[in-house]
């Protein structure tokens, strides 16, 4: 078999289906990653959604015996929204980051991936190989900087030279000997705007993040958000975008390569009251397909609720005392009563507020609900 002209094809094949680029790296251990990923789990970085055998993170051959090589392919997302709905009093919006417009990449990719697999099966017949696309074992960006589809950033994305940092990357453990790809050089040199901006200093290093103050991840939890990120996440609804918007390699990236990236504005920038109410069926229905609907729909209407205490829209006051006196989770609760303070309101909602203080029977609601009243206090105070 010669690899070199079974890589060729592969790659002229892979431009056929949707991916917008394509590297081969080796499948030896990832020793230099298991240091730096032992340091960040002993500095309390870690986020909690990783794969939880280190060893399986940085040894392919612990999910594959036979690998040999890994395929990384990376494929483009777009940064603009055509004809995006303004947000307005009383009809105010959220809004999903990019990472989260389209279908889902987790399909998306993996739809790739499946017919790079079968183009491979038909040419060299059976053969051993593993998909993986974001939630494997493997770290994506590892294996992205070593086969060279990009360099690991600052802000602890891949930036490739052709689409900026805006692409969802996966791999192909194989078993097949394909000529190997170069690193890139990494370009970042001095650059620090993306650890200059990060709004909570998630970004504690170049490279180096702390996946529990980061408001990505802030968005993705199902409790309490602590009261500093609040102030912070504004109106968006799941992840953040402001560490790659303010990369230099990403200024005037939009690729817009594949329908199923296409964000759908009234989807993608939802209306925030609707949410407050909308049932599992009806958000499984509008938003399932969407990689932002994987925590469901508590941490979405959570963040809802703090992105109408951001805009301080007193038309949501009724709603929000809704909640507060009906809703069965606390989380929503008790993220009601800070949010009636956070916009003010009058003596009905001081009523509201002090009725639910009398009834209420979880300990971090009430916490929540003096919040609110002392919130409260204080904007009427200064009228």
């Amino acid at each position: 078999m010669d690899y070199a002209q079974l890589k060729a094809d592969l790659l002229a094949y892979s431009a056929e289906i949707g991916v917008d680029k394509l590297r081969i790296a080796s499948a030896e251990p990832f020793l230099s990653l298991k240091d730096r990923l032992i340091e960040h789990q002993e500095k309390g970085y870690a986020s909690g959604f990783e794969h939880p055998v280190l060893e399986e993170r940085v040894d392919p051959r612990l999910s594959l015996p036979s690998a040999r090589t890994i395929i990384s392919i990376a494929v483009a997302y777009p940064t603009k929204m055509k004809k995006a709905p303004k947000s307005i009093p009383g009809a105010r919006r959220g809004v999903f980051s990019r990472s989260s417009w389209g279908q889902d990449y987790h399909t998306v990719l993996n739809d790739r991936l499946k017919k790079l697999e079968a183009f491979l099966r038909e040419r060299v017949g059976e053969t051993e190989m593993v998909r993986m696309v974001d939630t494997g074992a493997l770290s994506d960006r590892a294996v992205a900087e070593r086969a060279g589809i990009g360099w690991s950033a600052k802000n602890t994305f891949t930036i490739t030279p052709e689409f900026g940092s805006f692409v969802f990357l996966g791999n192909l453990l194989t078993s097949l000997p394909f000529p190997l790809d170069e690193p890139l050089e990494d370009l970042c040199g001095s650059c620090t705007k993306c650890i200059d901006a990060c709004p909570t200093g998630a970004l504690v290093g170049p490279g180096e993040l702390n996946a529990q103050a980061c408001l990505s991840y802030q968005t993705q939890t199902k409790g309490f958000m602590p009261d500093e990120y609040r102030e912070k996440i504004g109106n968006y609804l799941y992840g953040w975008d402001t560490c790659q918007l303010v990369c230099p390699y990403n200024k005037g990236i939009d690729s817009h390569h594949h329908q199923e990236m296409e964000p759908d504005p009234e989807l993608c920038k939802p209306l925030l009251e609707p949410l407050l109410s909308i049932s599992n069926r009806k958000f499984k229905e509008q938003f399932g397909h969407m990689a932002g609907s994987w925590r469901g729909k508590k941490p979405i209407q959570r963040n809802a609720i703090i992105a109408l205490a951001h805009y301080k829209e007193k038309s949501a006051l009724p709603k929000l005392c809704e909640l507060l006196a009906s809703d069965p989770r606390p989380v929503i609760r008790g993220t009601a009563a800070w949010a009636i303070g956070k916009i003010g309101g009058s003596e009905k909602e001081e009523k509201a507020l002090l009725k639910a203080k009398e009834t209420e029977t979880d300990q971090l609601v009430q916490i929540e609900i003096e919040k609110g009243l002392d919130l409260l206090k204080k904007q009427n105070g200064s009228q």
